[in-house]
């Protein structure tokens, strides 16, 4: 029986159309895509060593106090692995099913010996009020896969938005912030986990009416 390996990001293709799941897992089929931006990549290094910093003193950087609570997780070693989708040890298993799924988070905060993911968001502009429901599957994963790894979780997990605000002097830039504290359903990730991994192991689901390239193939299909 094959081992399958997925991950908060596969988890969200499923959802959104199990047609080219299906294909990007079993066949390695992948949704065609452009450039891919190296920005967000430079941000969320730059956010991350801006983090570390004040981790080493202990603190949370001034612009969280009041909006976070609980402190840093400490470790910057064990932090790091689970930064690294590829050494993470940050695993849930299904045995009856064969499958993993795992993620690499951005950071994490520690309060009364609870567990909380917190993860950064770079965009383009300001923050609309339902834009947190698009990251739901991946903090309900990153929750369930940290306490598959004994780390007690508290059914939360915040988000950290930075959008840019103006342009000052000498090219720096400055940053507007909104932190938003999310609810978050272990049982939901692990139900969508079951439901993907099922598929996979079935016959290729339909193409979806709503998946832009599904209908792409459609029509072409359809010229030829």
């Amino acid at each position: 029986m094959k081992k399958y390996s997925l991950s908060p990001t596969t988890l969200n293709l499923y959802l959104d159309c199990p047609r080219c799941f299906w294909l990007h897992i079993n066949r390695n089929i992948k949704r065609p895509r452009g450039i891919f931006p190296s920005l967000p990549g430079g941000m969320d290094l730059v956010i991350k060593t801006y983090f570390d910093k004040y981790r080493l003193n202990d603190e949370l950087p001034p612009e969280f106090i009041g909006k976070i609570e609980g402190s840093l997780f400490k470790d910057i070693k064990i932090l790091e692995k689970w930064r690294s989708w590829k050494d993470t040890n940050l695993i849930y298993e299904d045995n009856s099913l064969n499958a993993t799924l795992s993620g690499a988070l951005d950071d994490c905060i520690v309060e009364d010996n609870y567990y909380i993911p917190l993860d950064y968001k770079t965009r383009g502009s300001a923050v609309r009020e339902d834009s947190s429901k698009y990251y739901q599957l991946q903090l309900d994963s990153y929750c369930l896969i940290l306490e598959s790894a004994r780390y007690k979780t508290k059914d939360l997990a915040y988000l950290v938005y930075f959008w840019p605000n103006e342009v000052k002097e000498q090219g720096n830039v400055n940053f507007n912030i909104k932190t938003v504290k999310i609810a978050t359903n272990i049982n939901y990730a692990k139900k969508v986990f079951h439901d993907a991994v099922i598929s996979l192991l079935g016959n290729i689901p339909k193409a979806s009416l709503n998946c832009e390239y599904c209908k792409l193939v459609t029509e072409r299909k359809n010229e030829s």
